[in-house]
């Protein structure tokens, strides 16, 4: 891959880039021995906690942030080894192990209650989170999943498990996280996708740590989704109709064992809240509002 080609992935306008510093800064919470969690926040009201995929970072919430803003105080992580957020203590980490990060997170900014939010693979450590005996579960209002990750963790998905994890780290091996970037963050947006969208895509992969990609690599192997559903308290479940990584088929299993239908994002791909902020935010208002 040419220089040109990986400085294009990690581009953003100028314009988004002063807006995001201005409006959704990201600041380094300490949370106990040693550790810190970088987070981005936005407005006031109600905790509105939102954890990013695997390619992705805690900025890509920005324009749901901007839209919720007078409804809600949304708080984006970055997740343990993403950005400056301390990369958790195991080199093959759990959801367990990150929705512990998430409880002490929780507790140095005093967020008693919360709507949570997971996207993708961040909803492997939402689920967590939410379980029955979960000692969040109790701050949990109600939880949203979109597109969520079920992860390869069931027995019943050891030959996909193993396939999944050698193609995720050759590619990381052969392109780098730039090349990454440039080469798969496509596949994050439908076709109708506009530029801006892309270029978010793009710039959060691109902003990937080596050794935190690997440790969350770990956890979309090994992870259960379907094992820690349904949660202790509501939930909905929503997923771009155009996406071809949690496909809607594969979502609306996750839908079914939480005893509710799923919940379409019309004309969005898999990164439905990067592409279409105002039909998620949307969406989040009203979870917010129930």
């Amino acid at each position: 891959m040419s220089d040109a080609t990986a400085t294009d992935a990690q581009t953003l306008p100028a314009s988004e880039l002063a807006l995001l510093d201005a409006r959704f800064p990201a600041r380094t919470v300490p949370v106990g021995g040693g550790t810190a969690v970088s987070v981005r926040e936005h407005g006031a009201g109600p905790a509105l906690v939102c954890l990013h995929g695997i390619g992705s970072g805690a900025a890509s919430w920005l324009h749901v942030a901007l839209l919720l803003a007078p409804q809600a105080r949304v708080i984006a992580w970055d997740a343990p080894g993403y950005g400056a957020s301390t990369p958790l203590a195991s080199a093959t980490p759990t959801a367990v192990d990150y929705a512990e990060r998430l409880h002490a997170l929780l507790d140095a900014l005093d967020v008693q209650s919360c709507v949570l939010v997971g996207h993708s693979l961040g909803a492997l450590t939402a689920a967590s989170a939410a379980r029955n005996g979960s000692a969040l579960a109790s701050r949990i209002r109600r939880l949203v999943l979109i597109s969520p990750a079920a992860g390869y963790g069931a027995p019943s998905r050891v030959e996909a498990r193993a396939k999944v994890h050698t193609e995720r780290l050759a590619s990381l091996d052969e392109l780098g996280i730039a090349g990454m970037a440039a080469k798969r963050s496509g596949r994050l947006v439908s076709e109708g996708a506009s530029e801006l969208a892309r270029q978010w895509v793009r710039w959060n992969m691109a902003r990937l740590n080596d050794g935190g990609y690997r440790q969350a690599v770990e956890l979309l192997c090994n992870g259960n989704l379907l094992a820690d559903l349904p949660p202790a308290m509501p939930v909905r479940v929503a997923c771009g109709t155009l996406d071809v990584v949690t496909t809607p088929d594969a979502c609306a299993e996750v839908a079914r064992q939480c005893g509710v239908t799923l919940e379409p994002i019309e004309g969005a791909g898999h990164a439905s809240y990067v592409e279409q902020p105002q039909a998620v935010a949307a969406l989040l208002r009203e979870a917010l509002a129930a």
